[in-house]
């Protein structure tokens, strides 16, 4: 075997695989989004200071339907889903949960009104993408977000429980289409991270974040909730999903779950204490605490646990060890593919 042309080789090879790399990194990601709901959504997309306009601020996303936008690399911005929303060509409109006060689908600049469930993404340069789900602003939806190739670890997040079926009374939003923040509801610096518990060693979990950090434990439940909660990947594609769903693993005969949440708050927000089950059915996604429940306006114990064989259950509480290396993977069995060929022919 002739050592130089192997060099050669292996040269060449690492300087195109570098290459492609870089630019599919340079070219930014591209951003699917789905409608699973068996009602209409209508996505809204804010981009950050500094950061283009995408195609499209806004728009109606029909149940089972799909549409897809790309984004530069750099970009970071949010998405979210409006419902209830009622537009038209000769007159205002506006949406139930998640509205951007535009009066269009098309928010033009303008964020969502709280409470909502949010998407946010930072795209790299030709580094590491940052995404999480946030119910930091609250709760109106589920959404999940998975990646489409990429290297590094790529996990997939959100909510895919429906936390308004088990909201507590002073969170829930009229007849239950979205729940509070517990900022939202009381204002109050402790639950806000505001004033003297602006930093993550003064403000603390509540009640009431926990409630939400065990139903949706990869999602951001408060300000400072970061170690769980961000997630980076490189090169990928993003899918952006709404009440998303796979049919259970698990007979309809299950027992129902029991669901607890914290029951009491220290003034410093802390939870503390311990409090009453609160009793659901698991829906037929199988993806935790979303059928009907004994009493929504006593939440109080400790914290929520959602029991469900499925693979989705498992990713969204955290449990899934799904690594997403393909792009790695492809280019390390090319490399070993041209060792193999050199070897045997030079």
């Amino acid at each position: 075997m002739d050592f130089s042309n192997f060099s050669s080789l292996a040269f060449i090879l690492s300087f195109h695989i570098s290459i492609l790399l870089f630019s599919r990194a340079a070219h930014g990601a591209t951003f699917t989004f789905v409608n699973k709901c068996e009602y209409t959504v209508w996505p809204g997309i804010l981009a950050n200071a500094g950061s283009p306009t995408l195609e499209s601020t806004g728009f109606e996303l029909p149940p089972d339907s799909t549409r897809t936008f790309t984004a530069p690399a750099g970009w970071s911005g949010r998405f979210w889903g409006r419902t209830g929303c009622t537009f038209s060509d000769s007159e205002q409109g506006s949406c139930k949960t998640g509205d951007c006060g535009s009066g269009q689908a098309e928010c033009n600049g303008s964020g969502a009104a709280p409470p909502v469930t949010l998407a946010e993404f930072t795209l790299g340069t030709g580094g590491l993408d940052f995404y999480d789900v946030s119910l930091v602003d609250g709760y109106n939806l589920p959404m999940i977000v998975e990646t489409t190739g990429g290297s590094g670890m790529c996990l997939s997040t959100g909510c895919v429980t429906d936390l308004n079926r088990v909201c507590p009374s002073e969170l829930r939003v009229g007849g239950g289409e979205a729940c509070k923040s517990a900022c939202e509801a009381f204002g109050s610096p402790e639950y806000c991270c505001s004033g003297a518990f602006n930093s993550p060693a003064t403000c603390r979990p509540s009640v009431y974040s926990q409630m939400f950090k065990s139903a949706c434990p990869r999602s951001y439940s408060y300000a400072y909730d970061d170690p769980t909660s961000t997630f980076t990947c490189s090169g990928a594609g993003y899918t952006v999903t709404f009440c998303p769903s796979m049919p259970s693993q698990k007979s309809s005969k299950d027992p129902t779950p029991t669901t607890t949440v914290p029951g009491a708050t220290n003034a410093d927000g802390s939870v503390s204490g311990s409090g009453t089950n609160m009793v659901g059915s698991v829906s037929g996604s199988g993806l935790g605490v979303t059928g009907a429940d004994t009493n929504p306006d006593s939440v109080t114990g400790s914290r929520a646990m959602l029991t469900d064989g499925t693979w989705l259950a498992g990713l969204a509480m955290g449990d899934s060890t799904r690594l997403y290396f393909s792009s790695a993977l492809y280019y390390a069995v090319l490399i070993v593919s041209a060792i193999f060929i050199s070897s045997n022919f030079s």
